[in-house]
């Protein structure tokens, strides 16, 4: 069956009564989270802890509303604490104030002049090295008021100054803070019903309960409410200036880097509109601007709120408003609660934070990638210099590994396996430098023996072209074999990346036995590919870790691999007649996915043309079949189809046939059932359009499916 071509699709709003629901529950949950957290960062900055506070409403509110990422929460984050504490120790907390609203104003800039597509650019290893550095500091320094004592400034006091603090240890600061340690670390191997409250806000409550008879446990002191705490800067003319705009330029710098990785996280989270990031900084730099006039810390986009914003449902802008406002009536109402709070909580908060920022995740990607050296050596200059030096260093070592992998080219012998020839394999850039690791290892290669040089190279300039030449010339006068081959290049029929997206028919000849399409497709694997992939499975020989579940129907024009351009490891994947949430198989793989696996995403993939769902149309076969049993499973579609479902309005709209519009509608109501099975994963809907060969993203705020951005 043919599709027509998609056209603006008409759909009713959706019910802003239960989006304004959704939205109100979701900023409650993401205020629970935030005032404990602000108030800990407060304390970890060495700044007033009311400027946490304020922060957060700023950040809540203003960016909220302007912010270029819908379902981002922003306010103080964990990863400009080393920088406040350095700026308040040297220039005092009023210069500071002054110098978050002076880097609002340069995020302003950056905004306006569209630079935010260059933070791309930044290695992942650097950012995740300099998060893991400012994390341990942090993690130290707090250790100190988990034991009773005071934070000293940077990593490396902190660390020197441990022995001294473990010799003059509180006991009472020291079972609170170990106490709220322990809770947070216990809270998320719970059942997912004991966790919808969050883990923090039960640490401090608890614990500051059960410290409430002993009188000996400092606590925290504030001079007034929210709004007693509001103060305006004022010009110091005597400060170092030159210190000053240095100042501003790392605060802008570090908050818009992380507050841009924050809303490319948030955007992979949900299905909704895509972010604007040159929006997004104006936003932030305008928060930062009125927080650093009204005595709060710096505003970023955080990804630990904005996750939570996600998951409890947020479905606008409106929840990370409501969030501030929360917070704000907190701050001002409830001043005398924030007082009960002992520091060693806070503290002991800050100690599992800073701990999460050093995740084993990043450490094992920039090992894979080769830039662990890069990860580490951010980390050292974070962790022995400051933040700014660290990230230099990182971008220096990322240079410096980049020119490596540029000029040098990774030559290998691999010996013949059975009838094979022997392979001398060549990858990188083949150049002048490399011309003496190329003759060592084509030295060792055996005489009289077939061998086949495959070049897996970018780049090839005429020295190493003209010894490989030679070489080859040398071993074929001699009477031996040699082949050389770019197995990436494209060639004629069966060449790779000629039948890498093609079917059996069009790459090779099809005789009559039912195997051969098969055993030759099993060949061409074993030729062109089986010894590139070899290294990743290697790695995936013991253990899985899938971003996601794919679920998709059994049809063979429907390839999972091919239209998410995964690989190994990257998805586990399961079909059937229909794409149904159905049967014993599909609820076990559901359970391994989420329970054991922990996988972060759920997808439900329909398609064009389905089999299934013009079945159903046109009355499932009888009970009784196991085709028609599997296909009693689809009947809700149906109905839901029959019904109105906006899905199947907008796609009837927008030009599609039924069976596309029940395969539409199909795809949601698979969504609606795991939703209602309350799994423990982001969903999202996909369709497969075959004659165009284009993948639809459903919206599920908008009820219709779209092109990707």
């Amino acid at each position: 069956m043919t599709t027509s071509p998609p056209r603006p699709a008409q759909h009713s709003p959706p019910h802003r009564r239960d989006t304004l629901r959704a939205d109100v529950l979701a900023s409650l949950v993401v205020f629970l989270v935030a005032v404990p957290l602000s108030l800990g960062i407060a304390l970890a900055s060495g700044a007033p802890l009311m400027a946490g506070l304020i922060a957060a409403v700023v950040g809540g509110i203003v960016a909220g509303v302007l912010g270029g990422t819908p379902l981002q929460v922003s306010g103080p984050a964990a990863g400009l604490t080393v920088v406040v504490a350095e700026l308040v120790a040297r220039f005092g907390w009023q210069a500071t104030c002054l110098i978050t609203a002076g880097a609002g104003l340069l995020q302003l800039l950056f905004g306006l002049a569209r630079v935010a597509r260059f933070s791309q650019a930044i290695p992942p290893a650097v950012v995740h090295g300099m998060l893991a550095g400012i994390g341990i500091t942090i993690a130290l320094s707090q250790l100190h008021v988990v034991l009773g004592g005071e934070p000293p400034t940077g990593a490396v006091a902190a660390l020197a100054e441990l022995p001294r603090a473990l010799a003059q240890i509180g006991p009472g600061p020291a079972l609170a803070g170990l106490a709220t340690i322990a809770l947070l670390l216990v809270w998320p191997r719970l059942p997912r019903r004991v966790r919808v409250v969050p883990g923090p806000l039960v640490a401090v409550i608890a614990v500051t309960a059960l410290a409430l008879p002993f009188a000996g446990v400092p606590r925290v002191g504030l001079p007034g409410g929210l709004l007693e705490a509001i103060t305006l800067p004022t010009l110091l003319p005597d400060v170092p200036w030159a210190g000053v705009l240095g100042g501003m330029l790392t605060v802008a710098l570090v908050a818009s880097v992380e507050s841009l990785l924050s809303a490319v996280a948030v955007d992979r989270m949900h299905t909704g509109p895509r972010g604007n990031p040159d929006r997004e900084l104006i936003g932030q730099g305008v928060a930062n601007t009125l927080s650093g006039v009204l005595g709060g810390l710096p505003v970023t986009g955080v990804i630990v709120r904005s996750a939570t914003n996600v998951r409890a449902g947020a479905r606008t802008r409106a929840s990370a408003v409501l969030h501030g406002l929360w917070i704000a009536v907190f701050g001002i109402v409830l001043v005398g609660v924030i007082e009960l709070i002992p520091m060693a909580v806070l503290g002991g908060l800050l100690v599992v934070v800073g701990a999460q920022l050093v995740k084993p995740a990043d450490i094992a990607a920039a090992r894979s990638h080769g830039e662990l050296l890069v990860y580490l050596g951010t980390v050292a200059g974070v962790l022995l210099l400051n933040l700014l030096e660290g990230v230099v260093i990182g971008l220096v070592l990322a240079g410096v590994v980049m020119l490596r992998r540029a000029v040098r080219a990774r030559v290998r012998i691999v010996p013949p396996d059975g009838v094979a020839p022997w392979r001398v394999v060549v990858e990188g850039s083949l150049s002048f430098l490399s011309v003496p690791a190329l003759a060592r290892t084509l030295a060792g290669v055996p005489a009289d023996v077939p061998v086949r040089v495959e070049l897996v190279v970018d780049y090839l300039d005429h020295a190493a072209f003209d010894h490989l030449d030679a070489w080859t010339a040398r071993r074929r006068a001699s009477g031996a074999e040699v082949a050389v081959t770019e197995p990436g290049a494209r060639t004629q029929a069966g060449g790779s990346a000629l039948h890498r997206y093609a079917t059996w028919s069009q790459w090779q000849e099809v005789d009559h036995h039912p195997h051969s399409p098969l055993l030759a497709g099993v060949a061409a694997y074993h030729s062109d590919a089986a010894d590139l992939i070899r290294p990743t499975l290697e790695g995936l020989a013991h253990d899985q870790a899938p971003k996601g579940l794919l679920l998709c129907c059994a049809d063979s024009r429907v390839q999972p691999n091919l239209i998410t351009r995964s690989g190994p490891g990257d998805l586990l994947t399961v079909q059937n007649v229909g794409n149904l949430v159905a049967g014993t198989s599909v609820r076990a793989v559901l359970q391994y996915a989420t329970e054991v696996l922990r996988v972060p995403l759920i997808a439900v993939c329909g398609h064009s043309g389905c089999g299934a769902m013009r079945g159903l149309l046109d009355g499932a076969p009888e009970p009784g079949g196991a085709l028609g049993d599997w296909l009693s499973a689809g009947v809700s579609s149906l109905t839901a189809l029959r019904e109105g479902h906006p899905v199947a309005r907008g796609a009837l709209a927008a030009g599609y046939g039924e069976v596309e519009a029940l395969a539409m509608v199909n795809v949601a109501v698979q969504l609606a059932t795991l939703r209602a099975q309350d799994v423990d994963a982001a969903l999202l809907g996909l369709y497969f359009d075959i004659p165009t060969a284009r993948v639809l993203v459903l919206d599920e705020e908008a009820q219709e499916f779209r092109p990707t951005q």
